[in-house]
């Protein structure tokens, strides 16, 4: 992999780096959906699965835009690029939601307070053992806090 430093946005990495939870557009979101189903493939198999006509060049340039942000690896196979996701759905749906989570808490004491205001009331009305399960990693958290206090 090249050593290239890429801008996202406020993100700057390099490839090979821990990928960060960039906001996707909906091309970008409808490929990374594919390759997690499907597993590997080029842009051809990606422009078959995707169900819609659209040009060779936007499906390559796609997948090499999320190779660059760190979301797909690829390898040469032949004359073509085959890619493969590099992070679960699962992880990057987890990377997203603390990097949210991160933003709310990153600024004034009221917008944190909100967030777990709103969150702490969703919960409670849809799903009392998450609830539950919420207090109890509450509270595994705080003796964590309080050891590493002591150390």
């Amino acid at each position: 992999m090249s050593s290239e430093t890429h801008s996202m946005g406020f993100f700057k990495r390099k490839h090979g780096d821990e990928p960060g939870a960039a906001e996707l557009g909906h091309l970008e979101t409808e490929v990374m959906e594919l390759v997690w189903t499907r597993g590997d493939g080029n842009v051809h198999d990606v422009m078959g699965a995707l169900g819609r006509p659209l040009a060779y060049t936007t499906v390559m340039t796609t997948l090499d835009r999320l190779y660059k942000k760190g979301l797909l690896a690829r390898r040469k196979e032949e004359r073509a690029f085959v890619y493969s996701p590099r992070i679960s759905r699962a992880e990057w749906e987890r990377k997203r939601a603390g990097e949210l989570v991160a933003g709310f808490l990153g600024g004034s004491a009221t917008p944190g307070e909100l967030l777990v205001s709103c969150f702490v009331e969703a919960v409670g009305e849809r799903n009392q053992a998450l609830l539950d399960e919420l207090e109890g990693a509450i509270r595994k958290k705080r003796r964590e806090l309080e050891r590493r206090a002591k150390l």
